[in-house]
Formats: structure tokens, C-alpha cells, sequence
């Protein structure tokens, strides 16, 4: 079966009209924040706080509604294009400027006319989904986006709700947020500065020890405070750290990926990841790999290796198959500006099995030799910690330019396979909602280790002394193949799932495919295609057709006319599975990527992931979805067959 080379992901040939927009490809856009006044910047697309000075109140007339007058240029413009119009009042709020505009939202500059203060609001308005009527309402642009709008909603509000909770200067702070004419908006300071990106790719000299430790001593103090509240970042970057102006005190950003684990359930939502930030636990979290404190560590541990090198260091999903990491301690150079324990603490957390690095932020502190932090986060008071002086040296090496912190492109050639699937599950800049359920997940209890919830560490206490870690040995590689079986293995006794091709030969260019399904039980259909010319799809469900309910004793053929597909080549074998599983699946911890009508599991990742599994589940499965609170048994059944082409 051949695949397309025309989209940017291959995808098996079908029937669908070419450009057809898929309802999954709209994502949650990562919070930046941008400075004002730069000459020639214009509102970039960008999601999250305002950066803003003060503006008197007198130059924002009081104007009541939606629709101001279109006299105004501005507001002619704005109106145009689905955004709310300078002088437009939400609340007691005022309009006055747009910062940026993002797919998922957009974020304005505000008068508050009741504290008298400029403020930044943050509205819910994923621009491939919905459109603004002229009421200044938002709704869906269609029945068939209303569910993926609707899911993106209840991610602006949780994330929303996440932000309010918390009260530190490095985390970013909501003054209030409400749902008003079908959308949501979200009330936060202003604020102004660059991002460590920005930063680093404008600063002239080289970095120093003290400016790097004074924005990891915010950064981590930060964490500290979400940590305690079993909540975790999940996508700590160079981009999503902020550091004011005149005072360079750093404010973490962008909350969308942060997960919160409630007892002993975790919420499941959209994951974000960076090639050379995202640990390996966060492309499949398994039994003996979970999330935790150590996460965000390994992803800060990769922030401080680009200030310290100027570069990112290698995606931990490739470290899995063969480890090229380079320690930075020992490193001559490197020594002449850090302490030897500053160098081998970002070792520490770049560890690729997470029992590997620092459990908990107390003990990464510790190894960085700054002080514990008390129950709001705040440094404690302690004695200076002297450190070994640094050399002096005449020439230091300049730090690179952004173009070396950036994440690798994301381009679809073998070379760079392992970066691009990673950036795909962002698609990062506009980005794509996972179309599939987004509620809870039946994985279990997530164990946090005890050493997580330790009481805070010493001052004085002595750094972790670990040593490099050492390369593994090469991983036994499981074939694509062998990976799809797998989906066999763990399939439930008696729940009976018949799968059969309608020819099990078929012509080249002359053929279509098409198979049917039986199953004695009620569930959902997932369809796996391992291609004649060796990729692997998610088949069915897909963009083009979601409704994957069967019925027991109800046959259902496939497929369906909406995207039926011809035997393509190349000359060789496809091989399908077929499970039916009795609850809707999470296959989002699978490196699944959705750019086009079929998902699409790169073998590379699929690789690293099967080396990277042990005793758990196939990382195909993914996780069945089951309400908050529900039992959630993973029952299914599945079936195999094959069709050669010929």
C-alpha cells in the first residue's frame, strides 16, 4: 500500500477531498511573552500575559457593548478579523490594544475601570474552530468543531483555575476569569521583559554563573510551590521563562501542559513536548517511568545545559536508542566560568531514566548549593555557600545566537525523524487539539516516591556527587512488525473480535481495499496499519470519520466510503489489527502524530518507545478513557489479517 508524498505527513491513499480540514488540527498554543516598543515588531502570534507600561486612563474613553463605532481604523480592522475592537468593554474591562493572537486565543491589553490599572485579559477564541457574531458572542463554526471547541474550553478554564491557586512572583498570577458570550477570558498582570530565549540571543558577552543561578534560584522556587501541590509543568523551555525588566527576576510561563495528579487519578490532557527538553517519560509513561518532580527537573536541567553551552542536548527518545550525551562536567572550557558541582547538577538531571536524576526541586537545589525553600516556595535564609573560584579567562566563548537554542526543525527526513515527531505533538506555533477524549484516564495510581514530598534539605547539606551517566548498552531493537503483534498479546478471553479482507489479494491500481468487523461485545474500533511500503497508521478512526462505535452481532465494513482507499503499492504485504475495546482510547503517550487525515506512529519513536517499556503495555494501546472517579478495566478484544498487494 503506497502513501502519499504531496502532505507533509504520509498518509495511505483515500478518497478524501484534498485540503479538507481535519477537526483535530487546532492545539493550545504555548504561552509567551513578548516586550512592546521594539521598533518594527508587530503582535506576533503569541498566547499568554501581556507585557504592557502603563497607560492613563483618560486616553481610553468609556464606550458600553460590542460594537463600537467603525469610524475608528482599528477597530475596522480588528472587527475584520474576529477580534474584539479597541474600545470593546468585557466587564469592567476596556479594551485599549491587541498583543497577540494565537490558534488558540487571543490576548489583549485592558483598562481596568474599576481598580484603574492596566491589565492583560486572555480570550478563549481557537480561530479554526469558531467565529465572533456581531452580538461579540463566540461560537463554533460548525456542529462538527463543537466538541473539539468545547474540549479546548474546559483546557483555557483548568489551566485558568491552575494559575489561581498559586501566589509566588515567579508564577504568573490571575486576578479573576469568567465565561461570557459563549467563550472565556482570563485577567493577569502586565508585565515586561524578554524570555531566556530572547535574552540569551541578545546578550553580547558571555553568560556567568551568577546571572544563570539567579534566574534557576526563581525558577526552581516556582516549582516548588506547584510541586507541592502534585501539579507539574510538563514544559519547562528557554521560551516559557520570562525575565523582567530592570530586575531580571524570571516568571515562568505557559501553563497548558501542566498536569495536576488528584489522589491517586491523573488528568489526562494534551501534552506538549520540545525535542532536547521533554524527558523520555513524556512520550510514554509507563508503570516503572511516571511523571513527577523529576520531570520538570530533567526539562530545567536542559534549560541551564543551553545557557551553559549554547545548545540543547540531544531528545531523550534518541538518548534511549544510543546516548551521544556529552556530560558538561570535566569540560575544560566550561570550568573556566561554572563550579564543578553547577556542571555536574545539569548532568545529574539530564539522567535519561528518571530514578536517575534529583527526586524532588529541595534536592536539585541542593546539588546547584542554594538554599531550601520554605512552604511558599520562598528561599530560606542561609549562609553564603562559598564556591570554588572561577578561573579567569581573556577570550570566554560567547554563548551562540538563537538560532542554536531554537528546537531542531521539524522536517520529515530520516536524519531528523526523532526531533520532528517530537515537535509534531505541538505542531508547534499554531498547533493541533488532540481530536481524541480528553477526559480522565484508567492508568492507576501514579506513585510519587517518598523522597518527593521530603521535608526541605539543609543548606548545608552536600550536593549529590554522581557521576556521568554512562551510555547503555544498544537497546534490542523491536521490529514495526512485532510491535503491532503486541496488540494481540493482552487481548481479554472471550471478547471475541473477527476481522477479514474482502480479497486478501489485491491489484495494484486496480483494487480497493476493504475488510469487515464483527465483535460479540460493545466498544470502540481501532483500526492499525502497518503499510506494504513500512509506515505505521492509525487507519480508523480518523479526520474524515470519528464514529468507531460498534455494536455486537452489527458488522461493520470498512472503508467507508468517505475515505476509501485503492491498493496503491508497493508490491508487498499490509498488516492490520483491529482491537475493539470496550472504553474510548488515549493514544497520545504513543507519539501519534495527527497532519493529516490518519494518524501516523513514526518508527523511530515507536523504537525508542518499545526499548523503553519493559513489562508494560504495548505503547500502540495507549489508555482507555473512563470517567473521573469510574472503574476503568482495560477490556478489549483484537484480530488480525493481512492483504498483499500485488
Amino acid at each position: 500500500m503506497t502513501t502519499d508524498p504531496s502532505p507533509p505527513n504520509p498518509a495511505p491513499k483515500t478518497g478524501a477531498r484534498e485540503g479538507q480540514e481535519s477537526s483535530a488540527d487546532v492545539a493550545d498554543d504555548a504561552t509567551r511573552i513578548i516586550s512592546p516598543g521594539k521598533a518594527g515588531r508587530q503582535a506576533p502570534p503569541v498566547d499568554g500575559t501581556v507585557i504592557s507600561s502603563t497607560v492613563p486612563k483618560t486616553e481610553f474613553p468609556a464606550t458600553q457593548g460590542v460594537a463600537p463605532s467603525s469610524s475608528h481604523a482599528e477597530r475596522g480592522t480588528a472587527t475584520s478579523s474576529g477580534l474584539l475592537p479597541v474600545g470593546t468593554r468585557v466587564a469592567e474591562f476596556e479594551i485599549t490594544r491587541l498583543i497577540g493572537q494565537g490558534g488558540f486565543g487571543v490576548v489583549y491589553e485592558a483598562w481596568d475601570h474599576t481598580l484603574e490599572r492596566v491589565v492583560a485579559i486572555k480570550e478563549y477564541m481557537p480561530s479554526s474552530l469558531a467565529n465572533r457574531q456581531s452580538d461579540g458572542s463566540v461560537v463554533p463554526s460548525s456542529d462538527r468543531h463543537r466538541e473539539t471547541f468545547d474540549m479546548g474550553m474546559r483546557s483555557f478554564i483548568n489551566e485558568a483555575r491552575l494559575l489561581a491557586q498559586f501566589d509566588h512572583p515567579a508564577l504568573l498570577k490571575v486576578y479573576r476569569f469568567w465565561q461570557e458570550r459563549g467563550t472565556t477570558y482570563l485577567v493577569m498582570p502586565c508585565y515586561r521583559g524578554d524570555t531566556l530565549k530572547e535574552a540569551l540571543a541578545s546578550r553580547k558577552d558571555a553568560i556567568d554563573q551568577g546571572w544563570l543561578l539567579g534566574i534557576i534560584d526563581g525558577v526552581t522556587q516556582a516549582l516548588a510551590v506547584m510541586h507541592r501541590a502534585n501539579c507539574y509543568h510538563r514544559d519547562i523551555a528557554p521560551d516559557n521563562i520570562m525575565l523582567l525588566e530592570h530586575s531580571g527576576l524570571p516568571v515562568v510561563l505557559d501553563f497548558g501542559a501542566a498536569r495536576r495528579v488528584i489522589t491517586d487519578r491523573t488528568q489526562a490532557i494534551t501534552v506538549i513536548l520540545k525535542p532536547g527538553y521533554a524527558p523520555i517519560e513524556q512520550y510514554a509513561e509507563t508503570p516503572d517511568m511516571s511523571q513527577g518532580a523529576w520531570t520538570d527537573i530533567y526539562a530545567l536541567s536542559a534549560v541551564m545545559h543551553v545557557v551553559i553551552s549554547g545548545r540543547s542536548p540531544p531528545p531523550s527518545v534518541a538518548r534511549m536508542l544510543n546516548d551521544r550525551y556529552v556530560p558538561l562536567a570535566g569540560n575544560s572550557e566550561l570550568q573556566k566560568r561554572f563550579s564543578d558541582h553547577i556542571l555536574a547538577a545539569v548532568d545529574s538531571g539530564l539522567a535519561v531514566r528518571p530514578e536517575g536524576r534529583p527526586q524532588s526541586v529541595a534536592e536539585f537545589r541542593a546539588a546547584l548549593h542554594l538554599p531550601g525553600v520554605n512552604e511558599t516556595g520562598a528561599a530560606q535564609p542561609a549562609r553564603t555557600v562559598s564556591a570554588r573560584p572561577l578561573e579567569p579567562t581573556a577570550n570566554p566563548p560567547s554563548v551562540p545566537k538563537s538560532a542554536s537554542i531554537a528546537a531542531p526543525s521539524a522536517k520529515k527526513t530520516s536524519s531528523s525523524m526523532l526531533a520532528a515527531a517530537a515537535a509534531a505533538l505541538a505542531i508547534a506555533g499554531g498547533g493541533a487539539w488532540w481530536w481524541t477524549n480528553n477526559s480522565s484516564s484508567g492508568g492507576g495510581a501514579k506513585n510519587v516516591p517518598a523522597s518527593q514530598a521530603a521535608a526541605v534539605i539543609a543548606p548545608s547539606a552536600a550536593p549529590r556527587q554522581e557521576a556521568p551517566v554512562a551510555s547503555p548498552p544498544p537497546a534490542k531493537t523491536v521490529s514495526a512488525s512485532q510491535s503491532l503483534s503486541s496488540l494481540l498479546v493482552s487481548a481479554i478471553p472471550g471478547f471475541e473480535v473477527t476481522a477479514k479482507p474482502s480479497q486478501p489479494e489485491a491489484r495494484i491500481g486496480k483494487d480497493k481495499l476493504q475488510f469487515q468487523i464483527q465483535s460479540n461485545k460493545p466498544g470502540f474500533v481501532y483500526v492499525y496499519l502497518l503499510s506494504s511500503g513500512g509506515d505505521m497508521f492509525l487507519l480508523f478512526p480518523n479526520a474524515l470519520d470519528k464514529r468507531n462505535r460498534i455494536e455486537p452481532g452489527a458488522p461493520l465494513s470498512l472503508p467507508k466510503p468517505s475515505w476509501a482507499m485503492d491498493a496503491g503499492g508497493p508490491a508487498g504485504t499490509d498488516e492490520f489489527v483491529v482491537l475493539v475495546s470496550e472504553h474510548e482510547r488515549d493514544l497520545k503517550a504513543s507519539g501519534i502524530q495527527y497532519e493529516g487525515v490518519f494518524g501516523q506512529f513514526p518508527t523511530k519513536i515507536l523504537e525508542a518507545l518499545e526499548s523503553a517499556r519493559g513489562n508494560g503495555p504495548p505503547p500502540l494501546l495507549g489508555l482507555p478513557v473512563c470517567p473521573s472517579g469510574a472503574p476503568c478495566p482495560d477490556n478489549y478484544g483484537a484480530a488480525s489479517f493481512k492483504i498483499v498487494e500485488k
